[in-house]
């Protein structure tokens, strides 16, 4: 009995020692619980919304008016014709569409059914089928009031899905879990991988050794790029091969997009590791630091359009936020370069300034 409490003195001081182990441990829970509870949201809010109006009158003003007043939609463009909506659907500043046909005003003044088309882009399914409701919620309420006034149109709205028009699941999972295995392999690997040197006093030897930071950097992460490439290979052949996930894109921008983003995880990775003492310690930092961001504000899941504005801006500084939308655009909507290019920077930038800041960590010699 001594012995075993012995045992559990030893290890309630060696837990109170390693403060940094302290202070995950208890924040990291209260740390999840925020997370969750405002990240996970299934509603879609402030929808970008461009509206076609070709022959502007009194009643096409007023259910423009209507889908402005909402707090789903926010207007970025209404155009005199659909001829732009291509470009304004692929490069993501637009989400969804109203196009009214040219004599739908004519039509109801007539007392004839008029149409209105309906598209929506359907990249993330439960997005696509909210904002297809909301949508035809707006259009459901111009006919209520008009009935109650007396009056009587019809309107007859046609819905559209662009980029997974049969809505499969699968065609939102599949490209964010590329980013999420490629995640574990590079950051959480890595930061474990290299920790464990410390432990076993090897990394001492390397510090002191005539390679410069960089070289050990390289050395020690290549195997895992290697890793993290094949990786993509096989995710992508599985998405291809067993869940019919279109590759509407460039495949060879999708490798070397791929490639980029294993260079931003390890180097995350590396940075976790010369920040931490033990595998313990960096195990739980990459955890947090890595996976946790990925699944939750990477809009891997959930669309970080709903979510409160403090965590859509953390959002900007998670990696995979950005490879996501990559992955997105080259497999479901066919984009190249002229369009990813802001999120390809973004993910270049990132790289530079965690290689710089894991060489500068590691420069510095162990006692």
């Amino acid at each position: 009995m001594s012995a075993f409490a012995g045992l559990l003195r030893k290890e309630w001081l060696h837990i109170l020692r390693d403060r940094r182990t302290l202070l995950v441990v208890i924040f990291m829970p209260i740390l999840q619980v925020v997370l969750f509870g405002y990240a996970i949201r299934t509603d879609v809010s402030a929808i970008r919304l461009a509206i076609v109006d070709p022959s502007p009158d009194a009643s096409t003003i007023e259910l423009r008016s209507r889908f402005g007043a909402t707090d789903a939609f926010r207007i970025v463009s209404v155009l005199p014709n659909a001829g732009t909506l291509d470009r304004l659907f692929a490069s993501g500043a637009v989400q969804e569409a109203v196009v009214f046909d040219a004599d739908f005003a004519n039509r109801l003044a007539r007392g004839l059914p008029a149409r209105i088309l309906i598209v929506a882009d359907a990249s993330e399914p439960n997005s696509g089928s909210a904002m297809e409701s909301y949508a035809l919620g707006v259009i459901q309420g111009y006919e209520r009031d008009i009935a109650v006034k007396g009056g009587a149109v019809r309107i007859i709205p046609e819905a559209r899905m662009r980029f997974n028009p049969t809505r499969a699941s699968s065609n939102l999972f599949v490209p964010g879990l590329i980013a999420f295995v490629l995640t574990i392999i590079s950051a959480l690997m890595t930061a474990i991988s290299l920790t464990r040197e410390k432990e076993t006093g090897t990394m001492e030897i390397l510090l002191v050794s005539p390679l410069r930071p960089i070289q050990i950097i390289v050395g020690k992460v290549l195997a895992y790029l290697v890793i993290g490439f094949v990786s993509v290979l096989l995710v992508v052949a599985e998405a291809r091969l067993i869940f019919a996930v279109p590759l509407r894109g460039s495949l060879l921008l999708l490798l070397a997009e791929g490639v980029l983003f294993i260079l931003t995880s390890l180097s995350l990775g590396i940075l976790i590791s010369s920040r931490t003492s033990s595998q313990r310690v960096a195990m739980i930092g990459a955890l947090a630091g890595t996976m946790l961001p990925t699944i939750l504000l990477s809009g891997f899941i959930f669309p970080i359009e709903s979510m409160p504005w403090p965590l859509r801006f953390i959002s900007n500084i998670v990696p995979a936020k950005w490879f996501v939308l990559i992955a997105r655009g080259i497999m479901l909507k066919g984009v190249g370069l002229e369009y990813l290019w802001p999120q390809t920077l973004i993910l270049f930038a990132m790289t530079i300034v965690l290689v710089a800041a894991a060489t500068r960590s590691f420069r510095v010699r162990l006692a």
